[in-house]
């Protein structure tokens, strides 16, 4: 089905005169299954752009921000997805049922060498737990990676109280 959307965007690109490579995520389409990328760059904490699929929001973590006002840890949250997702990363994601936040962003569960990245950035206190339904696959788990590091004082548990 992907290789299906995208000869289908490249076919409309051609018609269109432009090749594969000018079109931007954005008018590649909306993919809704699972897939392999790799990384673009780090937006932030929990937001990146990957390479096919465009900007993607990690479900389940709430990083500190860095844009448009600094809040306490986020430049450390970036510093550490930047150093797990270097441009070129081979990355695996998981969509849940809803696919879009209201910024246009694809929402998905990052799978970084086998390792979900939400849990991992809440594990080591660079994020916080966030549950926004109808994308609960891993909130029980993610809320438990939470509590334990919060108990441990780890990252943004320890520096922003």
């Amino acid at each position: 089905m992907r290789a299906r959307l995208v000869a289908s965007g490249v076919a409309i690109a051609a018609l269109a005169g432009c090749d594969a490579a000018s079109l931007r995520p954005s008018d590649r389409g909306h993919v809704t299954e699972d897939g392999r990328d790799q990384v673009a760059r780090v937006v932030d904490g929990d937001t990146v752009e990957l390479r096919q699929l465009g900007k993607v929001r990690v479900i389940g973590a709430d990083t500190p921000e860095v844009h448009g006002g600094r809040e306490c840890f986020g430049t450390e949250a970036s510093a550490y997805t930047e150093r797990r997702l270097r441009p070129g990363t081979t990355v695996e994601y998981d969509f849940e049922r809803e696919h879009r936040d209201r910024y246009g962003r694809n929402l998905v569960d990052l799978h970084v060498d086998g390792r979900l990245l939400s849990k991992d950035l809440i594990a080591n206190g660079f994020a916080k737990a966030s549950a926004i339904a109808p994308n609960t696959r891993y909130a029980a788990r993610l809320q438990r990676a939470e509590t334990r590091a919060r108990e441990a004082r780890r990252g943004l548990w320890e520096a922003c109280q």
